[in-house]
């Protein structure tokens, strides 16, 4: 193979940029739970079960939501870089927290929306501060329900009669997660500050105190109150979008995570910005308030989007380092 690609069982300086673009994907609590297996072919997804976020995310889900959105940005930016991304979901039964492998496939010439996309991974942001009080125009969010539908998830933005009881839903749940000991404690993990920490939500990505609150965005400073943030008045009437797939197991959480990124890279090529708030979709009794289990249709994710301000990028740990395993000779590559 090209060794623009891999070299000696190495990626070689196209490959690595291609996984960095991976790795700035987002993730629950950016805890960044994947790993990069350079194969003869192209490279291995795997899961890091040592980043799970246990007590939100007990059963991987959100994980696998996770590397599904990192496998994506791998996809369109094997595309820009002009190759033909070829994708195995679970590949092989016998290894669990293998969850991809894409194979460097054939030459091609990427089209218009693939080098957008590929632009955007750079300046995609989770954007918890207040967004303006303007409507997305019906044409975009069209966009962005299509987006999902080129992933096999399907995007539902929600209906302004049914907005006020989606947003009391969600602030329920951030409210029962507030008087939980060990979320707190879980939350201390991923937002202590440390010198040279390149993972975890840190204070400038906390976001404002909504006052009233009209978004109850996760609160990452709970566990830190002694730090100084400002209280803001968040837009009214949020635009709240719900992401759904077809069924319910990892295949489908690994499709949710590539339906997503396409949505937030679209939504970010818009000039719009996006906050994940899935936190009624960590408990089941609540999450099933969202989809008939008939049908197979299960929510994965909610969306808000909006026009907001920018805000600072959340630090992304090297790529020498999410190597599996790691080998001697690519500190150079990050």
């Amino acid at each position: 193979m090209n060794a623009g690609w891999l070299w000696n069982g190495l990626p070689g300086p196209l490959m690595a940029a291609c996984l960095e673009a991976a790795a700035a994907a987002p993730s629950v609590h950016n805890s960044q739970p994947w790993r990069f297996r350079p194969h003869p072919d192209g490279v291995e997804i795997l899961a890091d079960r040592s980043r799970q976020v246990d007590l939100i995310d007990p059963d991987g889900r959100e994980l696998a939501i996770s590397v599904g959105t990192a496998l994506f940005n791998l996809r369109v930016a094997m595309l820009a870089h002009g190759r033909v991304p070829m994708t195995r979901l679970t590949p092989e039964p016998d290894e669990p927290d293998l969850l991809a492998r894409v194979a460097v496939g054939a030459p091609v010439e990427a089209d218009d929306t693939v080098r957008l996309l590929a632009r955007a991974v750079a300046h995609r942001r989770t954007n918890r501060r207040p967004f303006a009080d303007l409507p997305v125009p019906p044409e975009v969010l069209d966009e962005l329900a299509a987006a999902a539908r080129t992933e096999h998830g399907q995007l539902a933005v929600v209906d302004p009669l049914v907005r006020e009881s989606m947003v009391a839903l969600i602030g329920n749940a951030e409210d029962r997660r507030r008087v939980d000991p060990a979320y707190w404690a879980e939350l201390e993990r991923w937002t202590r500050e440390r010198p040279g920490r390149l993972d975890g939500v840190p204070p400038q990505a906390f976001g404002p105190w909504p006052v009233p609150r009209s978004v109850p965005v996760r609160d990452f400073g709970l566990v830190w109150p002694a730090r100084r943030r400002r209280v803001a008045e968040f837009e009214p009437d949020p635009v709240l979008a719900v992401l759904y797939t077809a069924g319910d197991a990892l295949r489908d959480w690994l499709r949710a995570g590539q339906a997503l990124q396409r949505v937030l890279l679209t939504a970010t090529v818009r000039g719009l910005a996006t906050t994940l708030m899935t936190q009624p979709l960590e408990f089941p009794e609540l999450r099933d308030l969202f989809g008939d289990r008939h049908d197979g249709q299960r929510a994965q994710a909610i969306v808000r989007i909006g026009y907001g301000p920018l805000c600072p990028p959340v630090p992304r740990r090297a790529l020498a380092d999410l190597l599996d395993p790691a080998p001697m000779g690519v500190a150079g590559v990050g």
